[in-house]
C-alpha cells in the first residue's frame, strides 16, 4: 500500500522540518498533522503544506537544528 501524500513527507524529511513546526505554525497539535496527512490531502492543502515547510526551511530558524 503506497503511504499518502508522500511529496510532503519527503519535503519535511529533506528540509528537515519536523512534523511539530508545521503544527506551530498550522496552530494544531503535532498528531494532529500525522492524522490529516494519513489520508491523500486535497490539492489545496497539500500546497499549503508545502508552503509552510518552504517558509519554515527558509527562516532557517532554531525548528531545523
Amino acid at each position: 500500500m503506497k503511504k499518502a501524500n508522500i511529496d510532503v513527507r519527503e519535503a519535511m524529511k529533506e528540509k528537515h522540518i519536523p512534523t511539530w513546526g508545521v503544527a506551530l505554525v498550522l496552530g494544531v497539535h503535532e498528531n494532529t498533522v500525522l492524522r490529516r496527512i494519513r489520508t491523500e490531502l486535497s490539492p489545496e492543502d497539500k500546497q499549503n503544506y508545502i508552503r509552510i515547510i518552504d517558509e519554515l526551511a527558509k527562516e532557517n530558524t532554531p525548528i531545523n537544528n
